[in-house]
């Protein structure tokens, strides 16, 4: 069976006491919902830097007392707010060292954890030291010749960058890395710049699309297979997800039938997370009759046959929660068109709104059109 690693993202919390710890309460409602509906279904909890909005001792103490009662791992990195002092050493004091990884193999999969803060001067001044760009060389260098899927895990895009955004974003490209998790822009938004999905999860604090509605996002990598979507905390329970192939907007392999299958037999794989108990999974291709679905471990999975090539839309249920895809099939002797790369890693490639998915596509932030924090 194909691996998968699945971790939850809790977007940018700017935990300060000035808006009255309004980031503590959300953390608190996120950390419930994930130890009773997502628990072991998550390998690990991660937060993509912007903890303490000033980086105080105790904006980090009400942070990680939120975090206490989580019974799934973390994992942490710093954005440009932890290093508001111009050192880090407040956020290295509340975090273990195993919470501050900075690289760790789950399932198949290399998670490189990239420090684009501490070579700034502050402020959103993101630069990668040629120490850690040649760290980030080794890893995806290991993780070719492990025959292990590279993850990257960072606070910003490639084209943040402040300096070399391109040539990190080429390694990326080259090394085929299947999803990189960022922060800082503190509204949801996806890239697909042809050769790396990039998924940022809206922040906890200071959010402005959406009425302010805090949630988390669920990201699960197959193989090398992404897929994203972001929950409100006001969404019901359970939530399912379609792991395999991908929605024809996440392809960046369309010659991997993984991602773009062939006609025939399709397995389609789904997570379900929450209570089940009462529920069944069932499949549908195209609005047609629904197909239970069979679990392996915690996967669901379902052959179902697809002759024509096209567009197809596949629909999991499981009770009155459901997640649904576009599925590109193609022949297996039509070869793909691909243009050559421009502007890798740069927010000119977010593929906008996607409902299903809980993204908005407004760009209403601090990096676009939003309020000046």
């Amino acid at each position: 069976m194909t691996a998968s690693i699945t971790w939850v993202q809790i977007g940018d919390l700017h935990m300060d006491e000035a808006d009255g710890w309004q980031s503590r309460d959300r953390l608190e409602r996120i950390v419930a919902q994930i130890n009773t509906h997502v628990g072991a279904g998550a390998d690990f909890v991660f937060l993509p830097g912007d903890n303490a909005n000033h980086a105080t001792p105790e904006q980090y103490r009400v942070i990680t007392a939120a975090l206490a009662p989580l019974r799934t791992p973390v994992r942490v990195i710093t954005g440009d707010h932890d290093f508001e002092l111009g050192h880090t050493d407040h956020f290295e004091a509340a975090f273990s060292s195993a919470e501050r990884a900075e690289v760790e193999v789950i399932a198949g999969h290399r998670c490189i954890f990239l420090d684009v803060i501490s070579p700034g001067a502050g402020g959103p001044d993101f630069r990668v030291t040629m120490h850690h760009r040649n760290r980030l060389l080794e890893e995806l260098a290991r993780a070719e010749a492990e025959g292990q899927v590279p993850l990257v895990f960072m606070h910003a895009y490639p084209g943040d960058l402040a300096a070399d955004g391109a040539e990190i974003a080429r390694i990326f490209a080259d090394a085929r890395v299947a999803f990189v998790a960022t922060g800082h822009t503190h509204y949801n938004e996806v890239l697909n710049d042809g050769r790396v999905i990039y998924a940022a999860t809206r922040s906890t604090g200071q959010i402005e699309e959406d009425d302010g509605c805090p949630g988390f996002a669920i990201t699960c990598v197959h193989g090398s297979v992404p897929s994203w979507r972001f929950r409100r905390l006001d969404d019901a329970w359970p939530h399912v997800q379609i792991v395999a192939p991908c929605d024809i907007r996440l392809v960046t392999r369309p010659a991997d039938p993984h991602q773009v299958p062939r006609p025939g037999l399709v397995r389609i794989a789904a997570r379900v997370f929450g209570d089940t108990a009462e529920a069944e999974m069932e499949i549908s291709v195209d609005g047609g009759p629904a197909e239970p679905m069979w679990f392996i471990d915690s996967i669901a999975q379902a052959d179902i046959r697809i002759d024509l090539p096209g567009l197809h839309r596949i629909e999991v249920t499981c009770g009155t929660a459901r997640d649904c895809i576009d599925l590109l099939v193609r022949d297996a002797d039509e070869v793909p068109k691909r243009r050559l790369p421009v502007a890798l890693g740069q927010d000119c490639h977010a593929i906008g709104a996607w409902p299903q998915a809980g993204l908005l596509g407004t760009q209403l932030g601090p990096n676009k059109n939003g309020m000046g924090w």
